[in-house]
């Protein structure tokens, strides 16, 4: 669990009395349920839908969807924001090149 989710959990909830009765444990009980279930969790987009290729590699860091946003151009390939995000900064497919595939590549 990150920081940022724990703090939003633990702020505004006080601890119990050592000697607190069974209904005061029951409603901070549903009080930090409450609270967890309000929790609000980024959308980073699309799940991966399969693994990302060279010319998918290819299309997002020099080709047509080179433009789109991260989230955007994973939509239009089925892939995830991460997958994008890593090539994109040269985390993978860091030897795909400019000029390895046309501007239409092909499969």
């Amino acid at each position: 669990m990150s920081a940022e989710t724990t703090s939003a959990i633990t702020t505004g909830i006080q601890a119990l009395e050592p000697n607190a009765k069974p209904a005061e444990m029951i409603a901070k009980i549903n009080e930090v349920v409450e609270k967890v279930n309000n929790i609000k969790v980024r959308d980073r987009g699309p799940k991966s839908e399969r693994s990302m290729t060279r010319e998918d590699a290819w299309k997002v860091i020099f080709g047509p969807l080179k433009e789109l946003p991260h989230k955007a151009a994973a939509k239009e390939l089925g892939l995830s924001y991460g997958q994008v995000y890593s090539a994109r900064g040269d985390y993978t497919f860091n030897d795909v090149k400019v000029g390895d595939f046309k501007e239409t590549p092909t499969s």
